[in-house]
């Protein structure tokens, strides 16, 4: 990964410091992104067998980004805003990340470890095998210094709560503000739009409305949502909320909730899919259209029409495209000229990737070099908080995902709650707005 030649200044130019070392970095650009743009491909060491990390997904759904940050462990640093003077450190490594002695433990059981049932039943041996166990996983180390006291909680109250900014939950804001309808809309990332800001263009996909459009006070972006709970005064989101003075707990009461957080990346199971320089085609598209911020040669891998957009954007904006390998058809008319349907998908390289191969349909196995591998496969719906609220969540066996069941206009088991979008089974950003305007009309002729 390399920042494009042609980049637009996005931001001033800062340093952060990585264990000692100075490197240069955008200010408010997510710190990971800063690092990996500077080459720095190593973020961390896997918790068991200390493999090298990455940054995966850049949506806080893997832990490969998590780094020590100003003495606080366990910080996703794809979602942390670089600063100047930034203190970074490596996690879970020994003497360093670059070289950790503990990664022999891979090359002494190449066929997995299980410590558990190591020396089980050896007197003294059984005790010592578990400190070692203890000592040597695990995330991080605590803080050397207490945390600051967070500010206190606020409570909020509005008659229609809405989870994610993405295509669906702006379509049914818009709903909402056209009726009147007082309504709060939480978005974790710190601008609106989902994949319509930084996925793959699709084509007939609505716009990105500004903040001002709607009524004022409505839209909280970062502003990640915990969970839905109940308590006496009835059901609220948790929210944490970050302002000027830090973080804050919301407790949002509601009479509906309208939940669209759309997904996270999966992994597609292939060999070496963990190298440093595997990244999701949702984190690729990110680190491109908003970040200038991209490889110099690459493979696609995966299924689905977002690895041929994701092919083309990438072709376009000045990336070598050496493979485009579709795990489950042929590629569609007007894909890019090296896609075909193959299968065994591999990673190859020591430390970070280096090349890929995988075998054709029609026979016979192709390796290309590349420095970067991208995933693109549908996003997994992010069902927890629907499940927590009392809607239904079942396994499409045809699409190999867990939807939140919901009828045509985002009714679910819980009547107080409302799907939309990726969470009910994915499909186009314009059916995706379609869905959430459908809910939010559905949901406003239910209110008292």
């Amino acid at each position: 990964m390399r920042r494009l030649p042609d980049a637009s200044p996005r931001g001033r130019a800062i340093t952060v410091d990585l264990e000692g070392e100075s490197i240069p970095a955008i200010e408010g650009e997510p710190v990971a992104c800063s690092l990996i743009a500077a080459d720095e491909q190593v973020l961390a060491r896997s918790v068991k067998y200390h493999r090298p990390r990455s940054p995966y997904c850049f949506a806080a759904a893997c832990s490969h980004c998590l780094m020590r940050v100003d003495g606080q462990p366990n910080v996703y640093t794809c979602r942390t805003p670089a600063r100047d003077g930034m203190r970074l450190e490596r996690q879970n490594a020994y003497p360093s990340a670059k070289v950790d002695v503990f990664e022999t433990i891979d090359w002494f059981f190449p066929r997995g470890l299980d410590h558990h049932e190591m020396f089980a039943g050896v007197p003294v041996a059984e005790q010592v095998m578990a400190k070692v166990a203890r000592q040597l996983a695990g995330l991080g180390l605590l803080p050397k210094e207490p945390a600051p006291t967070p500010p206190p909680a606020r409570t909020l109250r509005t008659r229609v709560a809405v989870v994610g900014g993405g295509a669906a939950g702006l379509a049914a804001a818009r709903v909402l503000a056209d009726r009147g309808v007082p309504f709060l809309l939480f978005e974790r990332d710190g601008h609106l739009g989902g994949r319509l800001a930084h996925g793959a263009p699709e084509a007939d996909a609505p716009a990105v409305p500004e903040d001002s459009t709607f009524p004022k006070g409505s839209i909280l972006t970062r502003a990640p949502v915990l969970g839905l709970y109940d308590d006496e005064d009835g059901r609220f989101l948790a929210v944490g909320a970050w302002e000027p003075e830090g973080p804050r707990l919301l407790k949002v009461y509601a009479e509906r909730f309208l939940l669209a957080p759309g997904g996270h990346p999966p992994m597609v199971p292939f060999e070496n899919n963990d190298l440093p320089g595997v990244y999701s085609g949702r984190a690729a598209s990110l680190l491109l259209r908003r970040y200038d911020v991209a490889p110099e040669v690459a493979a696609l891998v995966g299924w689905g029409p977002e690895l041929h957009a994701l092919a083309n954007l990438m072709q376009e904006r000045g990336v070598k495209v050496v493979a485009v390998v579709d795990l489950k058809a042929a590629p569609p008319s007007g894909a890019h000229p090296t896609a075909v349907q193959g299968s065994e998908p591999k990673a190859h390289g020591l430390r970070r990737v280096g090349a890929f191969s995988y075998t054709a349909k029609d026979g016979g196995r192709k390796k290309v070099d590349c420095d970067a591998v991208l995933v693109s496969v549908p996003v997994s719906p992010s069902f927890e908080l629907a499940r927590q609220g009392g809607a239904k969540v079942t396994f499409d066996a045809g699409r190999g995902l867990f939807v939140v069941e919901a009828d045509a206009d985002g009714r679910t088991q819980a009547r107080d709650v409302f799907a939309a979008g990726d969470l009910t089974g994915g499909g186009t950003a314009k059916e995706a707005g379609a869905a959430g305007r459908r809910a939010a009309e559905a949901l406003v002729g239910g209110l008292s």
